[in-house]
Parts: structure tokens; sequence; C-alpha cells
């Protein structure tokens, strides 16, 4: 949008304007800040330097740095940002995710994936906010209609930007300074009264607005001594509090990382296939949070099983039955094999033998990288089969190494014969 005649409205108007037809579109949370450099700049330019960012090389580069110091970098002339909180679906997820149990604070009444038994099926954990539809699009439509809504008061277009997560900006500093909550040592924004599980998204404006009051008992570090969410994460990827390290992160490695999930990350990711809310289930904050706020009804689960997918079914659905299963949600993100390799990780930590042979047929996929943690799943869950089973995986796997052309895929057989071996 570009402004097509000067804006009549006064700062505070504009303010007013913004919170009311916030609050009617559904938001949970808004607050409206000038627009500058920003605060956090320099601790996120340190935080690259150290290499947390991982294979997201997309975050040092120099558009995105520049838009991540002054979001005045994607919208010329910006005077204001808006920022908006949604709620999702806080329930409890389909069971543990993490390999040790103890690491989180599931649903005590939930059934647990990692311990299947005779008749249901091995179930893999999506995190609770990708299990409706896709956020991208629902704070997108919202933000435009609150950007258009402005425009209607102010008698004229007003030049505006939406973003969300997948725009350049820091947005939890942002959030901060519009006064929505504080950083937990999670690296989450947490709003007191809401909690985490929260989507956010921000609106450039070219009209100015007031800035709306912010509480210091909001924006105040809360944490304390609490250490829950840096103790429950199960692949250790907080090197500090206040500091997350991409690379061991479980939903970096199931969405974000492309190739190859390091062999001594992967029993953190237990049924683990898109996403991880163990740093936000331990949360006190979250705990507590009312129950009076309703999520937004677009980021409800599609089904009951949404959350808990069948591990097997999704690992012999085909390029187009995938396609449809993620199709307007934010498992878009994750291309084919991303999915399955993470699908054959889920059920090398689930340890069901029935899946050896789904798994024995994965190591015919034309992907290499699907080939390769296939191979790692038989081998973890032969090694803790019966003899028989054992066996199978076995002969599967030695076959496979007689005609696997790719090294890296060779050296996974071999590790996984080798675990076979160690448990007879």
């Amino acid at each position: 949008m570009s402004p097509a005649s000067p804006p009549t409205l006064s700062p505070d108007a504009a303010r007013d304007v913004i919170v009311e037809a916030a609050a009617a579109l559904g938001f949970h949370r808004v607050g409206v800040v000038a627009v500058g450099p920003a605060r956090r700049y320099r601790a996120y330019r340190e935080w690259l330097a150290a290499g947390h960012h991982g294979t997201m090389r997309y975050m040092a580069d120099h558009g995105h740095i520049e838009a991540r110091r002054d979001v005045r970098a994607l919208l010329e002339h910006a005077r204001t940002a808006v920022v908006v909180a949604l709620a999702y679906d806080p329930g409890f997820s389909a069971g543990p995710a993490a390999a040790d149990p103890a690491a989180s604070e599931p649903d005590p009444s939930a059934p647990d994936p990692s311990e299947p038994d005779a008749g249901a099926p091995a179930r893999g954990v999506i995190s609770r906010y990708a299990r409706g539809d896709d956020y991208h699009g629902v704070l997108k439509r919202k933000l435009y209609r609150l950007a258009e809504r402005v425009g209607e008061a102010a008698g004229g277009e007003v030049g505006a930007r939406p973003c969300v997560d997948s725009a350049p900006v820091l947005e939890r500093d942002l959030a901060e300074a519009a006064g929505l909550g504080f950083t937990g040592k999670n690296t989450m924004l947490i709003s007191p009264g809401l909690g985490s599980y929260t989507v956010l998204g921000e609106l450039l404006l070219t009209v100015a607005a007031s800035p709306t009051p912010v509480d210091a008992r909001t924006v105040r570090d809360r944490c304390g001594d609490c250490r829950a969410c840096l103790d429950a994460c199960p692949t250790d990827a907080f090197p500090a509090p206040y500091t997350l390290d991409a690379r061991r992160c479980v939903s970096y490695l199931t969405i974000e990382h492309q190739g190859p999930i390091d062999p001594a990350l992967r029993p953190g990711l237990g049924a683990m296939i898109f996403g991880c809310d163990i740093c936000q289930e331990v949360c006190p904050f979250n705990a507590r949070a009312p129950a009076r706020h309703a999520p937004d009804p677009a980021l409800a689960a599609r089904t009951a099983e949404r959350g808990a997918p069948d591990l097997l079914s999704l690992l012999s659905r085909g390029s187009n039955q995938l396609r449809r299963y993620v199709e307007g949600s934010p498992l878009r993100r994750t291309n084919r094999h991303q999915l399955r390799r993470n699908v054959c990780v889920a059920l090398g930590n689930v340890g069901d033998a029935r899946a050896l042979p789904a798994l024995t047929g994965a190591l015919s996929d034309k992907s290499p990288l699907v080939r390769g943690h296939a191979a790692w799943a038989l081998g973890r869950v032969g090694a803790r089969a019966a003899r028989a089973d054992r066996d199978e995986a076995g002969r599967a796997l030695s076959a496979a190494l007689a005609t696997e052309a790719e090294a890296a895929v060779q050296g996974e057989i071999r590790a996984a014969l080798a675990a076979l071996d160690a448990a007879r």
C-alpha cells in the first residue's frame, strides 16, 4: 500500500482506531510503538557471529540484517509499528515428545507415542501452532484489514506493510517495546495472563500514531531463578538463558534444516516430526494462563488426529498425498524429503517393530536423505526388537548396502548394522 492522500487522523485518534480495530479483528494483544532502531540489534549480530542460525544463511544476508536493524528498510517513511499477538490452542499434545519422558510435562491422561500398544498405531507429534491453518495467511489477512480500517478513518489510503515471521523483523524486540510482554529464558515472548502460545505479527504504517501505554510489570523479566525450559530441552539447545542455538533446536532440525540430522541429536527428537513445544509446556506462565482466552478458530487443530498423526500412514503416502496433507498449513514449510526424514527418526525413537517393513521400503526412497534416516531407524528399532525382527532388519540393511551408491547413506547403513550387531 502507498499513501493516496494526506491522512487527517491525529496520533491519539490513530492509536485509538488501531486498538479498537485490532480487538474487533480478534487479536488477543495489541501494542503501538514508534519505529526506530532495534534495541537488540547488537545481540542479533552477536548471535549470527556465533553461528547459532545454522543453515539459515538468509538471516545473515545484508537486506535481512538492515531490516532487523531498522524496520524502515521494509517500508520507506514508516512512522508507526503495530504489534499484535494471536493465541492458538494451548491444549496438551498427544504425548511426550522427548526421548526421555521425564524431560517434559505432558498431559498424563494422553497416550504416549513412545510406548505403543498392540493395537494403537505409532503416532508422531506436531507442534500446536501447526495443527490448524497456516498462521502466516491468517495473520496477514487480519493485518491487511487493520490497515484498511486505519485508512478509512484517515480519509485516505495509508502506506502499510504487514509482517509475519517470514519478514526480517526482530519481532520480540518490537513486541516488548509495544508492551506485549517480555522475552523468557527460552527466547519466547511471554505475555502475562496469556502465556507464550501465540503467533506475532506487525503492521508498519506511514501514519503517526501515539504509542499505547506500557505497563512496566508486563515487560519486566519475570523468569527469576526458574530454569524449567532450559532443563527440559531434550537437545540442550540453550547454551545460556535467553540464547537459543538453532543448530540444536528440535524446531529448527525438523523444519528449517534440510540436510541430515546429527545422529547424536536424533534421540532427542522423540516422536516430534514438526516443531517442538517442550520449553513452553513446562513454562509456569503457560500453566497459569487463564482459560478465558479462546484461541483463534482458524488456528485450531483441523482434526483430532492432526497433533498426533499415524507415522506409518505418513511414511506410506506418495508425493501428491503428502502435498494434500500439508496444503494450507504451516507444514508446507518442509518438503517431502524433510517430512519423511522426520517420520523415519520418529519411528526409530518410538521403537515399534511394526514399522520395520515400512522402514525397509524407505531404504529404496529416491532421496538419499530419507534412505539414510530410514537406515538409522531400522538399526534403532531392530536393536530393541525380538531376534527374528532384528535379523530381518539386518538382512534388509545388508541388501541395501550392496546397491547403495551414496557414501553418506552407506555410512548410515554400516552404523545401523553395527547397532544390530551390538544388540545380539
